[in-house]
């Protein structure tokens, strides 16, 4: 499937409406006739192009989950847990003229082609960084470097000269860290094709304060903006028309996972990382604007309805969720880079 990228990107254009193509049609008709008509026509194409993407871009995390018990498993046995289950997943049929796609090894590597991608944040990140690679590298390397990817509190990079890939897993489990690694791109004058963080967990455990957890936020906002190459003008639903530069690195947030407090495996965690102070760091998110869809710079890749619609039998300890959740929201990132990107990193 070599130019997979190619292929996906036309079937984006087939988003008109049939009223829409009516619409055009007659334009083009009259065109000769009325030259401004010729205006009128690019106006129109270039709004329907837009509004298609930017609809679907906000769908592209709608996911439903079909879990169920493997028909191996003996009914009533003793020894059933997460593993014990079939974990299937795509996206919902009301997003069915998204046209978005599970992409196999081919496709990534025809899209991350030459580009340099950078996840940094806690262990979370870690395992998203895992299900990239697994499709991008075969199961025995992935098995060979997995020790290394997961050593405790530490980065972990690779470069894959097959396809000149490069991607780095930055430990940052603290916004701090993070806005720290945005100054450092900064100073360097260096930025990752994609970059993906997310934060939270540690703050919640460590700190326990979605008030400051909040305001960190909003300074990570802002050396996120200062990272950027274009002087960016953000609306409600992001940058507007006009305000990115083909320069600009694809930007992602990893969310917060469901919290099953039964399940934690510590009693610290279960006194302070509640529901209600789950919800005041999600609601602190929000408040910092650096999401995408509250005017700031950052999709998010939500992982919380991921491991929500997912549920109990995706987790062993109420945080860290089974692979199919992380293959689930690299797909999401990947789709909404085929709609951001136009298949050019």
């Amino acid at each position: 499937m070599g130019m997979a990228g190619w292929h996906l990107s036309r079937n984006k254009v087939l988003f008109f409406s049939g009223a829409l193509f009516i619409t055009l049609a007659v334009c083009v008709h009259l065109t000769p006739y009325f030259p401004s008509f010729s205006t009128l026509v690019a106006s129109v194409q270039s709004v329907a192009v837009f509004d298609s993407l930017h609809n679907c871009i906000n769908l592209v995390n709608d996911v439903v989950w079909d879990v169920k018990l493997n028909p191996n498993v003996v009914n009533g046995s003793n020894f059933i847990n997460n593993t014990s289950y079939d974990k299937e997943w795509g996206w919902s049929s009301k997003v069915a003229a998204c046209d978005f796609q599970k992409l196999g090894k081919l496709d990534v590597k025809e899209l991350l082609n030459g580009s340099w991608v950078v996840v940094a944040g806690d262990s979370q990140a870690r395992f998203f960084v895992l299900s990239l690679l697994n499709l991008v590298l075969d199961s025995s390397h992935v098995e060979m470097i997995k020790g290394e990817l997961f050593k405790r509190h530490s980065d972990y990079g690779i470069e894959i000269s097959e396809i000149g890939l490069k991607v780095d897993f930055v430990w940052a489990p603290f916004e701090k860290n993070l806005t720290g690694l945005m100054v450092e791109y900064k100073i360097k004058r260096s930025y990752p094709d994609v970059l993906v963080m997310g934060s939270g967990l540690w703050h919640m455990l460590r700190v326990t304060n979605s008030s400051d957890y909040g305001q960190s936020l909003k300074l990570l906002k802002k050396s996120v903006v200062s990272l950027l190459p274009f002087a960016p003008e953000f609306g409600n639903d992001g940058p507007m028309t006009g305000s990115v530069d083909m320069k600009s690195p694809h930007l992602f947030w990893i969310g917060m996972p469901m919290l099953i407090n039964g399940m934690l495996n510590t009693e610290e965690k279960k006194v302070k990382m509640t529901d209600k102070m789950w919800h005041a760091y999600d609601e602190a998110l929000c408040q910092s604007k650096l999401l995408r869809k509250f005017g700031g710079p950052l999709l998010l890749l939500d992982i919380q309805s991921l491991s929500w619609n997912c549920g109990p039998r995706c987790t062993v300890d109420g945080m860290h969720y089974d692979r199919a959740v992380y293959d689930a929201a690299v797909q999401v990132m990947l789709n909404a880079l085929l709609i951001e990107s136009h298949q050019k990193l």
